[in-house]
């Protein structure tokens, strides 16, 4: 079956910065290229889940400029629903200035903008096309008043959730308690946690609020830890070799709402996920870096 995923969230311009090692702070370092894409974690995560195979909708805000075209010229190439994209006259698209080092690390300052111009009745508008989803995701580079009303709003209409805390800094606990999956990385999880913690697991289960709720902690090269209240298990990812570390994140949440939504057992769409999110690291970019559901499945085959 074809899964139905509506994203709720950002779209950034993304404005990136190639180097062979980061600045320190009052240092200027010479870049080897720049490039500029289509980013913010919302739309990557739309266009990752309409690469991976579903039927995808987005809501979000973005400028009347130049930088709002990279966002509808991808949008249209995949196939993406931006009916509920409102564009403001009066605030400009997002940005993303992003710097990569020769490792593949990367650092992100981000100019929000229209994002966080969105608003209640942009969800309201779109309440058929949620109340028909397997899934909704949103993430937290948008009005963060809104992300409650969001997650209430699907809840109301029977709808699964996923919250990415991505921002993490001043996540209220409402929004952590309404989300059935919560999927912050191993920063994300020190900041909700409020500070240092010595046990991913314990960290996480402080997150949850009810019992069907389930936190799927990414950890980078060494995957995914799956932690419900009763059950914990590390899902390892895939050996290979990284370029840019830009993206992963938002590919491993559409894969998993795309794996979820499919019927996936939990267990195999975060593997699912883990591939989709390896195979994201061997190529430059956010978007342009999110791979296709063949590459992901013929992937999961070799292993």
């Amino acid at each position: 079956m074809t899964a139905k995923i509506v994203v709720v969230g950002s779209f950034n311009a993304d404005l990136v910065s190639y180097m062979e090692r980061m600045p320190r702070p009052g240092e200027t370092v010479h870049g080897d290229r720049f490039a500029t894409g289509a980013g913010g974690k919302g739309s990557n995560q739309a266009v990752a889940a309409a690469r991976l195979g579903a039927d995808v909708t987005f809501i979000g805000r973005v400028g009347n400029d130049v930088f709002a075209n990279l966002a509808y010229e991808i949008w249209d190439a995949e196939g993406v629903d931006h009916r509920f994209v409102t564009r403001d006259d009066e605030v400009a698209t997002g940005v993303a200035s992003i710097l990569v080092d020769a490792s593949g690390e990367n650092m992100i300052a981000v100019v929000l903008g229209a994002n966080l111009r969105l608003r209640e009745r942009d969800i309201d508008a779109a309440r058929p096309q949620i109340a028909d989803a397997d899934m909704l995701v949103v993430q937290r580079e948008i009005n963060l008043e809104i992300v409650p009303y969001v997650l209430r709003t699907a809840k109301d209409l029977g709808v699964a959730t996923i919250l990415n805390p991505a921002p993490a800094a001043g996540a209220s606990r409402e929004s952590l308690q309404l989300a059935d999956f919560l999927t912050p990385n191993e920063i994300e999880l020190e900041t909700l946690n409020g500070g240092a913690f010595d046990d991913v697991v314990s960290a996480a289960r402080g997150l949850l609020s009810r019992g069907d709720q389930t936190a799927v902690v990414t950890l980078g090269a060494r995957g995914a830890q799956i932690i419900s209240r009763s059950d914990s298990i590390l899902a390892p990812t895939f050996a290979v070799d990284a370029v840019d570390t830009t993206g992963a994140g938002d590919t491993f949440n559409a894969a998993l709402a795309v794996g979820l939504s499919e019927g996936k057992a939990l267990s195999d769409a975060v593997r699912f996920s883990n591939a989709a999110a390896a195979l994201c690291v061997t190529k430059p970019g956010a978007a342009d870096s999110v791979p296709f559901r063949a590459d992901v499945d013929a992937l999961l085959a070799q292993k």
